[in-house]
């Protein structure tokens, strides 16, 4: 569990219902533990996830402070740029909650677009669907409320956090880089953001299932990702969607993932040659903007802006 929305609750861990009475609780711990034991046969991330998820709702007092969402049982609070590379641990309402106008007059990219707007409007209208009948809530981001949600909805709230990220990321590099966010793919939905550095220009989508993912035949897969789920093929057609509306053609394109999802910085898919993607952990992003990973040459920035500005759309 890594604090992110779209992690497994620790109730969903050890597989029972949050309304489960303590002696039921206890029982699904033993079980889980006995089954996931390494001396047992069983796989020891599954077995530190069932730990990790009766540290945080095994006593009375544990149980409480998170079902109401306290920090003192959400782990450690960050700030600044390690919470954006980790993930925003801090899981109070800040941490959902759209981030704050920064007050620091140190220079940033030059940014375009409302970072995950379009995902926390899809997810608020999830949530106050799965409440009722679209009634107002009276507090989206509580952190109680948030953690009962089914997952599919968490899910959306952690994908809005993960553009988010990234869009803090990049602004962090400086006025040479500029950055398009949620542009309009048409039919092919959106893409998170376009990122013009004089290395290149990237397309790039943010995102976070909750869990660990790998890369297999040209793809990829994890145990949390939805049926029929192929991220890199969405992807390319949104990047080329882009493309064929701007006439504005990526140097390559990204897919950003917290750290804990994936075991290196930097992972292909494709060809070592030409991937059709990188799989980068949100902490080496600023790494392979730079140009670690790019295409030997570099691109005319000014003239690449300018023909974007006259023909990229919003959603």
């Amino acid at each position: 569990m890594t604090d992110s929305p779209a992690d497994a609750t620790p109730y969903e861990v050890l597989g029972v219902p949050a309304s489960a009475d303590d002696d039921t609780l206890r029982r699904a711990y033993r079980r889980a533990a006995r089954e996931s034991h390494p001396d047992l046969g069983g796989d020891a991330q599954r077995f530190r996830r069932v730990q990790l998820a009766w540290e945080r709702i095994g006593t009375p007092a544990a149980r409480r402070a998170y079902d109401v969402g306290s920090r003192g049982y959400a782990g450690q609070a960050a700030s600044g740029p390690s919470a954006a590379s980790a993930g925003r641990p801090d899981t109070g309402r800040d941490a959902y909650a759209p981030p704050a106008a920064r007050r620091d007059s140190r220079p940033r990219a030059r940014s375009h677009g409302h970072p995950g707007g379009r995902s926390r409007e899809v997810f608020l209208q999830a949530e106050r669907e799965w409440v009722g009948l679209g009634d107002p809530i009276e507090d989206p981001y509580d952190p109680a409320l948030i953690r009962s949600a089914p997952r599919h909805i968490r899910r959306l709230l952690a994908e809005a956090l993960a553009e988010e990220a990234t869009a803090a990321i990049v602004s962090d590099m400086g006025i040479g880089v500029t950055v398009w966010h949620d542009l309009d793919a048409g039919s092919e939905g959106k893409l998170d953001h376009a990122v013009l550095t004089p290395s290149g220009l990237w397309a790039v989508e943010s995102i976070d299932w909750g869990a660990p993912v790998r890369v297999e035949h040209g793809e990829v897969v994890g145990e949390t990702l939805a049926a029929g789920e192929r991220p890199v093929k969405e992807l390319v057609r949104a990047a080329r969607a882009v493309q064929k509306q701007t006439r504005v053609r990526f140097t390559g394109r990204l897919l950003v993932v917290p750290d804990a999802a994936v075991d290196g910085d930097v992972q292909l898919v494709g060809s070592p040659k030409k991937p059709t993607a990188l799989v980068v952990r949100r902490s080496a992003l600023a790494q392979v903007l730079n140009g670690v990973w790019s295409p030997a040459g570099s691109v005319d920035v000014f003239d690449i802006r300018d023909r974007l500005q006259q023909t990229v759309r919003f959603v």
